[in-house]
């Protein structure tokens, strides 16, 4: 997994892949929150998934370098481009987060929720946004769905370690 952090202390994951299926992801329009967002822009079939992992890749660039309105534009575009684009949500909202533009970065990181409900960054992401925004009850919520998840990546990989620990077949007998 690779990490980008910048002067302000925001990390963007690199780790992230476009959603390599063909064709628009079904996504729903509301917002957890209950407010309306705005309608999706239709997925640019001249662009491919590859093209938007790029595009994705030179906004962190971008953004570690300073150069912020840069890094949003490129993302936009992925997202215009591609509305189930998950990494380029969640680094959309980080960036969003990290110029305290709270809004902006709800929106982003909403999206984001939408495609992956289950995914630990973003539920983080939610958790911080809605402190600074200071929502306590929501950030309690979002962060708890964090350590959740934590705890389940934590017990799908204590079986892969007893595996490879030797002797382990042994304990593990029944």
């Amino acid at each position: 997994m690779l990490w980008s952090a910048s002067s302000s202390g925001t990390v963007l994951r690199s780790d992230l892949r476009v959603n390599r299926e063909s064709g628009p992801a079904a996504i729903s329009r509301g917002a957890p929150s209950g407010r309306a967002l705005p309608p999706f822009r239709h997925s640019d079939p001249f662009v491919t998934p590859d093209e938007i992992q790029q595009l994705v890749d030179d906004a962190t660039y971008d953004y570690t370098m300073g150069e912020s309105d840069q890094a949003i534009a490129k993302l936009t575009r992925a997202t215009d481009a591609a509305p189930d684009a998950l990494a380029a949500w969640h680094a959309l909202a980080e960036i969003h987060f990290s110029l305290r533009q709270f809004d902006a970065a709800l929106v982003a990181a909403e999206r984001a929720h939408e495609l992956k409900t289950d995914d630990l960054f973003i539920n983080t992401t939610l958790s911080r946004i809605w402190m600074e925004k200071g929502d306590k009850a929501k950030a309690e919520h979002f962060g708890a769905q964090a350590k959740i998840q934590s705890w389940k990546e934590e017990l799908r990989q204590k079986p892969q370690q007893q595996k490879r620990e030797p002797g382990s077949e042994e304990r593990g007998g029944g």
